[in-house]
């Protein structure tokens, strides 16, 4: 589960929850269906003529003709990216520093897109720079939902601001599962010009579905391993229920079992100490690997986490918790996965 509210110890729903309704010159107002720039950065296909698509919140987005001049969170992007749709600007975590060379690099939400070819409206929670936005013609702004009819990584203060300047579309990242998520993703796609009989698309896609038969497979053979889904603050150990989310949900369909923590209120994770990390037996750990998480290497300080057994026996693999929703970036997912649970040893 996305974890950018935990520095102040609030979930995701407190935060996003939060935006008020603030009101709008018509200056402001962009219409994007009347917009006509041969600037636009969608590519593939170039699709003209009257556009629908029905979003996530059921919403019917209805423009004059196909929009190009598309901004988009920043694991939304490199979905599209991958479908060959191209956006003009995004915004959540797209560049990132090098602990090596103290300069930008692309962060791991940011996929195969060119982070240096779009304009980064916002690199960290709680910033979007509406002035730039608006300086790009939006026509279309697309992201994830976590929560219903809340577009993932839009401040809270200027959620209602910036979802009125231009039209929108939502796309669940939680209350469904992986396959409806990619199939979300690449409707969208094609809508917007991908062509999806394309040997890339076609191929990625097989692999997919190969993937998931392996993970089911591996799942069968070892019902007794138990996978744990975590991620690290500084204060707090963070244990997440797999069927909130679209990945885990999946991978649980496939039979992969999960702890399950006594989640709070929001239903999405537990909170623990690090002094009670040991609450839940577990032989695999997934640790969220966003740049915002801290990362296994990084807990060395923390008594806790070395004594875990699945740490000592080095079970420790990483978790997109942000998929990218692409068949090509998924596909990858369950791979790993599947080689994790069919070489992991019974510890817990």
């Amino acid at each position: 589960m996305p974890s950018n509210a935990r520095a102040s110890h609030l979930t995701r729903r407190g935060l996003l929850a939060a935006g008020g309704a603030i009101g709008l010159g018509a200056a402001l107002v962009a219409c994007g269906g009347d917009k006509k720039d041969s600037k636009g950065s969608s590519s593939a296909g170039e699709k003209s003529g009257p556009w629908k698509f029905t979003d996530d919140r059921g919403k019917a987005v209805e423009l004059k003709s196909t929009p190009k001049n598309i901004v988009a969170f920043i694991g939304t992007a490199a979905a599209l990216h991958d479908y060959g749709i191209e956006v003009k600007g995004v915004f959540g975590p797209t560049t990132v520093k090098d602990p090596k060379t103290g300069k930008d690099k692309p962060d791991i939400q940011a996929g195969d897109l060119d982070v240096t070819k779009v304009k980064n409206l916002g690199n960290v929670w709680g910033t979007f720079n509406i002035e730039e936005y608006l300086k790009l013609e939006p026509e279309l702004l697309v992201s994830a939902m976590w929560d219903k009819d809340v577009l993932w990584y839009l401040p809270p203060q200027s959620h209602d601001k910036i979802v009125k300047l231009a039209p929108t579309v939502a796309l669940w990242a939680a209350n469904t599962t992986m396959p409806k998520a990619l199939a979300r993703h690449a409707e969208l796609a094609e809508s917007l010009g991908a062509d999806l009989k394309a040997k890339k698309t076609v191929d990625a896609k097989a692999r997919f579905e190969k993937a998931a038969a392996t993970l089911r497979a591996a799942a069968k053979a070892r019902p007794e391993i138990r996978v744990m889904i975590g991620s690290a603050s500084a204060e707090l150990f963070y244990v997440s229920l797999a069927k909130m989310s679209a990945d885990t949900a999946y991978f649980e369909e496939l039979g992969v079992k999960f702890v399950k923590p006594k989640v709070n209120a929001q239903g999405y994770f537990e909170e623990l100490s690090w002094e009670n990390l040991d609450k839940y037996p577990a032989d695999i750990i997934m640790m969220d690997n966003r740049s915002q998480a801290i990362q296994p290497a990084d807990l060395k300080s923390k008594p806790t986490w070395a004594q875990l057994p699945a740490v000592k026996a080095g079970q420790v693999v990483p978790r997109f918790t942000e998929p990218i929703y692409s068949y090509d970036k998924c596909a990858v997912l369950l791979e790993d996965l599947a080689k994790a649970i069919e070489n992991a040893k019974k510890v817990a």
